[in-house]
């Protein structure tokens, strides 16, 4: 258990709170449908729903009670399943839809805002199940408002499926146009991994994994505010000085998920999983990575020595997180999503950031490319081809990587998409016009790279 807070730590969390923009972003239960398995689909749906019910029926309540005792706000309640490509493969059914639809009802009946885990791990090759899942992405994500799905196309050890790659080019375009009246919506929704983990508490991406408990509960932290703050009182440190100031706060932040996380299990009665440090941004003012790297020295976040400034943010982050808990996991690092962060929106319509700059960022960063808005006419092989270059930078790394793109569906580079919410705003931004499609057909799989052979 963490040490007791000091009523100067109490007065300092408080501080943060009010004038930081310091929150708990998440607290997401895991939970294990592996025992849910039937032949018929509406049946295994069914046991899905009544399993979530019974085992999250609290779970808003309690983080609400939380939010009171602490007076730290916590912004989302939501919850990960067993990816569904496991649990309803059995059924021997082409599409996976109902299934969809009934996570739906059941997150909507214990009223989390979103559930992750229709999801399929491909990295290695597909079996009926994670095909029948995958083709049923575009029509769940159109008509459920709840479920976000995940796809692993690549991992370290395995290499790049690039028959996945190819297909979920095409799935994410279908995805986005299939929401053409709420501007794509749906592909925001979708994010395709490689190196997927088995407990990120975020979204969209979150699935629980096969290795994890029946039931876990996994914390995200925020609080780009804080840190920026932190930074912006030491105008003239160096970067060393810099990495400190930015380690004790990750130390303070983290210690407080920490604090959050027992309790929530305590209440709840089931075992505590891990705090993600993750530095996730929102579109309010005060609440942004990019307006961390500008107060280190960048006029704009996209400036040359981005990079730079992302990799020191990300290792301080971790290196202070993992001395404030011993149970660090989900991706932990900072997120740079363009339209859930108000510093990346402006640096991207004034044309400071841009795609290619924004790619070479994720080299260094927590994920990947995230929730970047691209013209609604890009080839699904433009889109496979750029998820082929994140999972790549991820497989060389060792290091999780994701793209989350939104083909707007009749809009272009310079006009605008609208989702509210965390979700945000985003411009549209250009790609590159040349054509990947000949490279995209050659299909097969992009061996794993010597770094795979460290055992």
């Amino acid at each position: 258990m963490p040490l007791p807070f000091s009523p100067q730590e109490i007065v300092e969390t408080i501080r943060m709170v009010q004038m930081e923009n310091l929150d708990i972003r998440t607290i997401t239960m895991g939970i294990s449908l592996r025992d849910c398995a039937h032949p018929d689909l509406d049946a295994a749906g069914r046991k899905a729903y009544e399993k979530i019910c019974r085992l999250a029926g609290r779970l808003v309540a309690v983080g609400n009670e939380i939010e009171r005792e602490y007076g730290i706000p916590v912004v989302n309640k939501r919850i990960s399943v067993t990816p569904i490509s496991l649990i309803a493969e059995c059924t021997a059914a082409k599409s996976y839809v109902r299934f969809a639809e009934h996570l739906d009802r059941a997150a909507a009946e214990v009223g989390v805002n979103f559930i992750g885990g229709f999801s399929a791990l491909v990295h290695k090759g597909a079996t009926p199940g994670d095909r029948a899942l995958i083709a049923s992405i575009p029509e769940a994500l159109s008509t459920t408002e709840r479920v976000c799905a995940s796809v692993n196309v690549g991992t370290t050890r395995a290499g790049i499926n690039m028959d996945a790659v190819a297909e979920m080019g095409r799935i994410v375009h279908e995805t986005a146009h299939r929401t053409a009246d709420r501007d794509g919506i749906g592909a925001a929704k979708l994010v395709v991994f490689c190196n997927a983990v088995e407990d990120n508490p975020f979204m969209a991406g979150a699935f629980h994994g096969v290795g994890e408990p029946d039931c876990v509960i996994n914390v995200g932290v925020s609080g780009p505010g804080v840190v920026m703050s932190a930074v912006q009182q030491m105008p003239d440190a160096d970067f060393g000085e810099l990495a400190s100031v930015i380690k004790r706060t990750a130390f303070k932040i983290t210690r407080m998920g920490e604090l959050v996380g027992r309790a929530a299990s305590e209440k709840l009665g089931v075992p505590f999983g891990i705090v993600d440090l993750s530095l996730a941004p929102t579109p309010a003012h005060g609440d942004s990575v990019a307006r961390i790297l500008e107060a280190m020295g960048l006029e704009r976040v996209g400036a040359h020595g981005s990079t730079a400034a992302l990799a020191l943010l990300n290792d301080a982050v971790k290196k202070g997180g993992a001395m404030a808990s011993g149970y660090v996991g989900g991706l932990s690092g900072a997120f740079i999503p363009v339209s859930e962060d108000i510093g990346m929106i402006e640096a991207a319509e004034m044309g400071a950031i841009t795609f290619d700059k924004l790619e070479a960022m994720t080299a260094v960063c927590s994920v990947g490319l995230d929730m970047i808005a691209v013209p609604g006419s890009t080839p699904p092989e433009t889109i496979a081809a750029i998820i082929a270059d994140e999972a790549a930078i991820g497989m060389i790394n060792r290091k999780t990587t994701a793209v989350r793109l939104v083909p707007a569906p009749g809009k272009d580079v310079g006009d605008f998409v609208e989702f509210g919410g965390l979700l945000g705003r985003a411009p549209v931004v250009a790609l590159n016009a040349c054509s990947s499609a000949a490279f995209i057909r050659r299909g097969g799989r992009i061996p794993a790279p010597l770094q795979a052979l460290n055992n």
